[in-house]
């Protein structure tokens, strides 16, 4: 697709990047064929094809528009029109400075903005989103239908994380423990919902020998400053955590790891996101060598040597891959055999590739259509009864959890769950 960038652009480098992504692609519209919100709204401008189109304009024309803010907006950034493209169009780098764009060039009503400035200094903060899910957990008897499911109930607290026992490190999964070492992201409100899934991974990865490090000064990877377009929090927040965990990665590690896959993926991004920034650029590019999920410290062999066996009540399980997790960072089917190892039937679900509306903030600025599609995905999640619905991002797990009664758990709470001790 040839475009001519504005001279408004002319010494953007993310323009160019975005430049170079709209080059590559030849208007085939595989993308609207997997696109959620082209699937439900049948608009050529909600498919990927069509905001493509848009950023285009916005590239050429030197600004953004209303309309472009609205078609934009409604993206869920699950990136499976990536993972669909045969062409290996970057969307996740054109969406990024579309929204950038939009962000400068439109004002946004002051309902918007206050909603996102409250999201931006609540979420990553910690304790404030804390507070407001303690008061919400207080008044939940009170509360009535969506928004009472909105509510995450309160859990009970979790065994305490292990500590490794000086026997020999486990070996297993796609990352050689040299260090016997990793580096845990604890998660801006991870813990406030769910205490359990980092939890589990401590004491997991403390049966193998495996010392789990975190810092408190690092919390949020920055995915909600970056999925709400603010380009100097989000360069803000990557520079203070480099410099947070640089004691940590200098010691050395094995893997840099978040339970949440989102928070993976946007960490997986860091080296793109600081291109051109003279002190961090390579920090960052050190960081994200060093990235993976947890699915890849994991293999069969592992799971079968660390005395997992899933019990009969919770072994029919229906697996809902993230986005993040299967496009985001491309481990599509890494999971499931760790399940199937682990003793469970993993049951077949129609458009397993299909995002479950949660997407980050986006539950909660585009809150109809992000019903709609929790509301497709557990009707096909639930088709076949599951005892369990499992996954790997605790905005996912929330989500679904709002929509039905049958338990969302995190895989790695339930293979802790079901580990024999000794």
């Amino acid at each position: 697709m040839d475009t001519r960038i504005h001279e408004r652009y002319a010494d953007d480098p993310a323009a160019r990047i975005a430049a170079q992504a709209l080059r590559n692609c030849v208007h085939c519209g595989f993308c609207n064929a997997t696109c959620p919100t082209y699937q439900e709204l049948g608009d050529e401008l909600d498919g990927p094809r069509g905001r493509i189109y848009l950023i285009k304009q916005v590239l050429e024309q030197g600004e953004a528009d209303a309309a472009t803010g609205r078609h934009l907006d409604r993206c869920l950034t699950c990136l499976n029109c990536m993972t669909t493209c045969p062409s290996g169009v970057n969307y996740a780098h054109l969406v990024e400075f579309g929204r950038e764009a939009v962000e400068r060039d439109v004002p946004r009503g002051w309902r918007e903005r206050l909603l996102r400035a409250m999201l931006k200094r609540t979420l990553p903060a910690g304790w404030p989103f804390r507070l407001a899910l303690g008061a919400g957990r207080l008044a939940r008897p009170l509360l009535r239908g969506e928004l009472r499911a909105k509510v995450p109930a309160a859990l009970p607290a979790p065994p305490r994380p292990g500590r490794p026992a000086g026997a020999p490190v486990l070996q297993g999964g796609a990352v050689p423990f040299e260090h016997g070492r990793v580096l845990l992201l604890a998660g801006c409100v991870h813990d406030a919902i769910d205490a359990r899934i980092n939890a589990a991974f401590q004491r997991l990865m403390a049966a193998r020998g495996i010392e789990v490090v975190q810092v408190s000064a690092a919390r949020c990877c920055g995915a909600v400053e970056h999925h709400l377009s603010d380009a100097e929090r989000t360069r803000a927040r990557l520079h203070a955590n480099l410099d947070a965990w640089a004691p940590a990665l200098e010691q050395g590690v094995d893997a840099v790891v978040s339970t949440a896959s989102g928070c993976g993926a946007m960490l997986r991004d860091y080296a793109h996101l600081l291109e051109g920034d003279d002190e961090y650029q390579e920090r960052a590019r050190e960081l994200t060598a060093l990235v993976r999920d947890p699915a890849e410290l994991f293999d069969a062999d592992t799971v079968t040597a660390l005395g997992i066996e899933v019990a009969d009540e919770d072994r029919r399980i229906a697996w809902h891959a993230p986005c993040t997790l299967q496009h985001g960072q491309g481990l599509a089917g890494r999971v499931e055999p760790l399940l199937r190892a682990a003793g469970c039937e993993v049951l077949p679900v129609a458009e397993g590739h299909l995002c479950c509306g949660s997407a980050g903030t986006y539950s909660i600025t585009q809150p109809a259509m992000a019903r709609q599609l929790r509301d497709r995905k557990l009707a096909n999640l639930e088709a076949a009864a599951p005892a369990r619905i499992v996954s790997a991002n605790i905005g996912c797990l929330s989500h679904l959890q709002s929509g039905t009664e049958r338990g969302v758990e995190h895989w790695l709470s339930l293979l802790d769950r079901h580990r024999r001790e000794g």
